[in-house]
């Protein structure tokens, strides 16, 4: 049966998020390393390793997990939006969150200087917010399916934050139907009930659409379990086990074409 539906997840999908939030630490670590001395390369992984390590350590952690919130979005975040109360307690730890991480960040290396840590957590998510980056082929696909397909954005996060990352990319919201974020829906993917409810907003049958994404844990195990057929983006090669396996399996968004033809 031919398709009628495709869905789309956002980050490293269409927006090469992985890519703007390397470039804001980098850029954020050099500046911290010709205020101090420390080497780039050792904050930003320092950094990336205390964010995580604080991030878990919030009694939020179970809420931003089922939501699809990672830890440096965090960094960036203001969580204004969302209706469960714990977009509120998000929102009330995110500046400390944000100063602790820089600050442990630096400590680290041996730098204790909690005026620069919080200087630092301000610096990232203007470096982050000045990078919204999509790929090259992300336009021409959509060119190519657009008028063809019923096209939804599926994707995780905060509202507020991935409303934020669109209106970066302002051209790319008239492409779908419908946009669909975890955070007002109230579950994140993989779960099965986010996945029925764009198929229901898009009033077809799971046969009649596949779903297109980069995370096998998310993207490729929700729409496995409605019973969608669903295309693996790996751009960067990885392996997999046998754990969730993808109906399809793609380096590069235009060999959708040949997928759906």
């Amino acid at each position: 049966m031919a398709k009628k539906a495709v869905l789309f997840d956002l980050d490293d999908t269409l927006l090469w998020d992985e890519r703007s939030v390397k470039e804001a630490f980098e850029a954020t670590c050099q500046y911290a390393a010709e205020r101090t001395g420390v080497k780039e390369a050792e904050l930003e992984e320092a950094v990336r390793r205390e964010a995580r390590e604080l991030y878990e350590s919030y009694e939020t952690f179970a809420f931003t997990k089922m939501i699809g919130i990672n830890p440096f979005e965090g960094l960036w975040a203001n969580f204004l939006e969302g209706e469960q109360a714990e977009f509120r307690q998000l929102q009330a730890l995110a500046p400390g969150y944000r100063r602790d991480a820089w600050t442990r960040g630096l400590k680290a290396l041996g730098v204790d200087d909690e005026a620069l840590g919080a200087e630092l957590a301000e610096r990232f998510p203007a470096e982050r917010r000045s990078r919204p980056y999509t790929y090259e082929e992300t336009f021409s696909i959509l060119d190519e399916l657009r008028g063809k397909y019923k096209l939804l954005l599926l994707t995780n996060g905060s509202p507020d934050l991935q409303r934020e990352k669109l209106a970066g990319v302002p051209e790319l919201i008239p492409y779908f139907d419908h946009v669909i974020i975890s955070g007002e829906f109230g579950e994140g993917k993989p779960a099965a009930a986010i996945f029925r409810h764009a198929l229901g907003m898009l009033e077809i049958e799971p046969e009649d659409a596949v779903m297109v994404g980069d995370k096998l844990t998310t993207d490729i195990k929700g729409a496995n379990t409605v019973g969608m057929d669903s295309v693996w983006v790996n751009r960067h090669g990885m392996q997999r086990s046998d754990e969730i396996v993808p109906k399809y399996e793609i380096k590069h968004l235009h060999e959708l074409l040949d997928i759906l033809t």
